[in-house]
């Protein structure tokens, strides 16, 4: 059994907290939490027969691998600020990317203050919250973030014709220049983050590190685009939009048309399509080589034994499926994230679960391994009963949601609520005013992929009502039975 001397979160000096970080106590784990953006489960690990992804697959021998994972609101400060803070969007008052949670949630703890508190040395290197300047949250850290801020981090490009000009930081959507990991944002984050496991290895530790690729634009070093012949790259299995699916649950790929090279409207050719695809593909090889770095500093440093590692996205991510681009739906390919988890609690080989999961979960799992209290609040439930048993009964469901109008600031015209079962999703387009239901979606997942709209339909009537119902029940009755019973004491 973990014993933790639990801190008080009042009446005791940030000097102390940080003096009882740096004495080591080896009862308890070190964290290292790594988040990917815009990184979906194409990896090896998760079946992907392309992709190059030799340290990711390595952390999910180790580990359980979940191959249901699902974020809250597919884009990137939502989801962020609903990991980071344990509440959903609806409680973080974060639908779009201006918003800061502390508007809404002033004196919330957030899961590395819930570390720090707990007299964890609690360290950020790259993107982690979002990223503008006005977006971080310093009470959260042990020491100031290390390029946490995206203009201050390190280039998105390195070629000239690239660079940013008056007005725009965006330039070509992919680039292929032979140069070392470190010209790039993401291998200095790679460098400072080994640098940091060195000058941590003597105290009890979370450290967050934050990778900003595959995020457009595609740009990583020549060796990784090597990696992949372009031939090879298969281009999306569903280029269309579903059949009876309303116009509030697409968008126009705005975020990837504003790209130098790309047409403001129409369609794009095959080439194009697979350039970019390509592009990806590179920079989730770079990313998982940085990953693989961080793993040899752990073994090197003698701290893989004693490390929880969690490796996740922020969401996922289409790529020319139902010919989309890019995130802000609340489909299947924007929901779903990669999520793996490796704890010293339990001796994992190659594990995978299907059980249904959810981004806002970790905040309460990694307090619960960690034999942390679990703080007042959360609106996630603790995954260590299902990672000491990963073929345990589980959620019922699991729910997302996003605005229309994207990039609205403020409370949204309407809002999107989908709630996700083993088989179905079931989606509702209600309007914040008087809250009447615009449009509703059903998928069957038959195929993998949305394929057509089944709203009502009379042969899904009755699966139609019973998905109502979990929807407007919401995520407190879909969990399981005892989820609130830690399982930090149990060793495998």
């Amino acid at each position: 059994m973990l014993i933790v001397l639990a801190l008080p979160t009042t009446g005791i000096s940030v000097a102390q907290v940080n003096e009882k970080a740096r004495s080591k106590d080896s009862s308890r784990p070190n964290v290292l939490f790594i988040a990917v953006d815009d990184l979906r489960p194409q990896l090896g690990c998760y079946g992907d027969t392309v992709a190059h992804t030799p340290n990711i697959d390595r952390l999910a021998k180790i580990g359980i691998v979940f191959n249901r994972a699902y974020c809250q609101q597919a884009v990137c400060a939502p989801s962020r600020a609903s990991v980071l803070t344990g509440r959903r969007p609806d409680a973080t008052k974060v639908w779009d990317l201006k918003t800061h949670f502390r508007t809404a949630l002033p004196h919330v703890v957030t899961l590395p203050q819930h570390f720090k508190q707990q007299g964890y040395d609690t360290r950020n290197v790259g993107k982690i919250y979002h990223d503008p300047k006005n977006a971080q949250d310093p009470i959260s850290w042990s020491a100031p973030e290390i390029m946490a801020v995206t203009d201050e981090a390190g280039p998105k490009y390195v070629l000239t014709e690239n660079l940013p000009t008056a007005g725009s930081w965006k330039a070509a959507a992919t680039e292929c220049v032979d140069v070392p990991d470190s010209a790039y944002v993401d291998g200095k984050v790679g460098n400072a983050a080994v640098e940091l496991i060195e000058e941590l290895k003597d105290t009890t530790f979370f450290l967050a590190v934050g990778f900003r690729r595959p995020h457009l634009p595609f740009t990583a070093p020549k060796r990784y685009w090597d990696l992949y012949d372009v031939d090879e790259i298969p281009l999306p299995a569903h280029d269309r939009a579903p059949e009876n699916t309303p116009e509030i649950a697409l968008h126009n790929s705005v975020e990837l048309r504003g790209y130098t090279d790309i047409p403001d409207v129409g369609p794009m050719s095959s080439g194009k399509i697979r350039e970019l695809r390509h592009g990806y593909y590179a920079s989730v090889s770079y990313i998982d080589h940085q990953i693989g770095r961080l793993l040899d500093e752990l073994e090197r440093q003698n701290l893989l034994a004693n490390t929880i590692i969690v490796l996740w996205s922020d969401h996922g991510y289409h790529l020319g499926e139902l010919d989309l681009w890019s995130k802000t739906t609340n489909f299947e390919l924007d929901t779903r994230v990669p999520l793996i988890i490796a704890s010293p609690l339990f001796h994992h080989q190659h594990v995978h679960t299907d059980a249904l999961v959810e981004l806002v979960d970790l905040y309460p799992t990694l307090a619960d391994l960690a034999g942390l209290p679990i703080t007042d609040g959360l609106e996630g439930t603790s995954m260590a009963p299902l990672i000491a048993n990963p073929n345990r009964t589980w959620k019922k469901a699991v729910f997302s949601q996003f605005p229309r109008p994207w990039m609205y600031q403020g409370e949204p015209e309407v809002m999107g609520y989908s709630v996700r079962t083993a088989d179905y999703r079931y989606t509702e387009w209600i309007s914040t005013n008087d809250k009447s239901v615009k449009a509703a979606e059903l998928y069957h997942y038959n195929e993998g992929i949305e394929t057509a709209n089944l709203v009502d339909q009379a042969t899904y009537s009755k699966k139609q009502a019973v998905l109502r119902r979990l929807l407007h029940d919401g995520w407190k009755k879909a969990r399981p039975g005892n989820a609130g019973k830690s399982a930090s004491s149990k060793k495998h």
